[in-house]
Formats: structure tokens, sequence, C-alpha cells
């Protein structure tokens, strides 16, 4: 009998396995590049489709990328890509965190209310009631039509006695209102018979607030193109020079704006003005809100929550603010 022992077998080259390479290695990469987005979201130019306010406008729903990615991390079992989700999960709630604590009962001055009612609202009456249910001390419309308009006029007086009205947007107050005009909020190669901005000054018990009631030009998603916001980036620098200018040192912003907060293209607005408080508040389109371009606000004055409210006739929600004067 020859030898039993086992050895290599003759002629073959034994193969060394090389180091092991790291699993989920392309969540890693994705939870990277995510964290980055939510972080430096303004380092996205935006010259070409105007890239950078797109992502903004969307901002909050690059979080979903974390419950994404977490499937086949887990079914990688992969540590590495787990810790490195911990990267866009902070970065998330590092800047949307706030919006989501529970609103206090902190004291306030005002409830201001923002809508725009549609101007193919088939319900005027109704959309009017429903704003009354926040029992609010000013309402801000867009989108007003002669038709609509005594409609509103007529069920908003109850609570809110004074009003003005400029084009297509109108301003209800429960306290007087004087110092009432036109804001010319128009981009270049609009006609006159544009009427978005209004200006009024609300002589409340805590003493006189500035209010401004807008209508920014809508944006267009398409190709090549990309978001095509130029008018609306114009008419927010015309309105934020307007606002920069007022005397009145506190002021209120209401308008569908067609840009959330985080959008540069209102950074003349939101660099004068500010929104604090918790309330993510989506207000479009209002069948599935993906984005709140209805804001209210302020200088000099805090705006203590924001909150989306049930739909009306409208494609937007409307929105309502607690201010402290």
């Amino acid at each position: 009998m020859g030898d039993t022992e086992e050895g290599p077998v003759a002629g073959t080259t034994a193969q060394h396995a090389g180091p092991a390479r790291p699993r989920g290695r392309l969540i890693v990469a994705c939870a990277v590049v995510t964290a980055l987005l939510l972080t430096f979201h303004q380092a996205v130019p935006n010259t070409v489709g105007r890239l950078g306010s797109l992502l903004e406008t969307f901002l909050p729903w690059l979080g979903l990328a974390v419950p994404v990615l977490l499937v086949p991390a887990l079914l990688r079992r992969s540590v590495t890509a787990l810790v490195a989700l911990l990267l866009p999960a902070a970065a998330w709630l590092g800047h949307f965190g706030p919006l989501l604590l529970p609103a206090g009962d902190e004291p306030h001055d005002i409830t201001a209310v923002q809508h725009n009612v549609s101007d193919v609202n088939a319900d005027p009456a109704g959309t009017a009631q429903a704003l009354l249910g926040e029992r609010p001390d000013i309402v801000a419309l867009e989108e007003l039509t002669p038709e609509a308009l005594p409609v509103y006029a007529r069920t908003l007086a109850s609570r809110l006695s004074h009003h003005a009205v400029v084009g297509t947007v109108g301003l209800w107050s429960a306290h007087p209102l004087r110092d009432v005009r036109p804001v010319d909020i128009r981009p270049r190669g609009i006609g006159p018979g544009w009427n978005r901005g209004l200006r009024a000054t609300v002589r409340t018990p805590e003493g006189d607030v500035a209010v401004y009631v807008a209508h920014l030009p809508s944006v267009r998603l398409g190709v090549p193109h990309g978001l095509g916001s130029a008018r609306r980036d114009e008419s927010a620098a015309l309105l934020g020079a307007a606002i920069a200018a007022e005397k009145v040192d506190r002021v209120i912003l209401l308008g569908d704006l067609n840009g959330t907060v985080d959008d540069r293209g209102l950074d003349p607005l939101g660099s004068r003005l500010c929104v604090t408080g918790p309330g993510m508040a989506f207000s479009w389109p209002a069948a599935f809100p993906m984005a709140r371009i209805d804001q209210i606000m302020a200088r000099s004055a805090a705006v203590l929550q924001v909150r989306s409210l049930p739909a009306t006739g409208s494609d937007h929600l409307p929105v309502a603010a607690h201010i402290r004067l």
C-alpha cells in the first residue's frame, strides 16, 4: 500500500485569497453623498438648470435615503454601511429636527393665516369659513378673482372687519389698516396689469406692524432647462429690497413665494426675515404636499409655530402661524 497521507496534487498551484473587500461600499458611498448634499446643498451650482434650487426645494425628502439604504445594509450585514448611515441621519436631524419638536403653548400676539385660494376655487365661502376656524387676526389671500372677492370679503368680515386688496392679493385684519399701497414686484417683461404685491400697516394693540402680502411668479420644471425660476428670483429680489427699505421696525410677510425657505432663490427674503419654531407645514400640492411654498416670515417678531391646515377648494393648503411681537 502507498502512503495514504493527503498532499497537494501534482501540477497545481496553491491559490491565496486577497484581502477581503468591505461589504456595502456602494451603500457607504450613497450615505456619504446624501450627508454632503444635506450639509452643503448651497455648494451645488445653480448655473445649469438651477439644480441647486431644485435640490433645496425638496431637501427634506433626502432623509428618505436613510430608511431606503438601511434595508440593503441590514441584508448585507454590513457594520460599515450601518455606521455610515449615521452621517445622513445626523445631517437631516441637525437641519430639520427642530421643526419636528412639539409645539409649545408660548404666549403670542397674532395668529396669521396665509392661503393661495386658487382662481378656480369652486367654494370661496367654504374656504373663508375654514380659515376663520383658526380665529386669525390677519389673513392673506392670493389668486383672488373679481367674482370670488365679494364672497371672501363678506364671509371674512364677521371677524376681520378691515381689508385691503391690490390686484389678485388681499389682506384681512381684525385691527385697523393704514398706509395701504401696492408693492411693485414685477419681473422685467411683465406688464402693469400684473399686481401681486401689497403693503399695509396693521395697528395692533402692541404697536404698528408692516404687513406684506405677495405672490411671486410660478416656477416650471422641464427638460432641458431644468427649474425655470428666473422670474421668481427677480421678483424675490424686488420684494426683498422693499422690505429692506421698510421704516416700520416690525414686519410680517405672508405669501405664496413659490419656493421653500431653503431655496437660495429666496435669499433676498430669508436674509432679512426669519422663520422659527416647529412645523414642517408642507402646503403644496394639496393632494400630496411635498413642499412648503406658502410662507409666513417676520422681522423683529418671533414666528413661534407654523402649521398647515386641512384642504380647501384650492390646490394649496392654508398655512397658519402664531407670532409674538
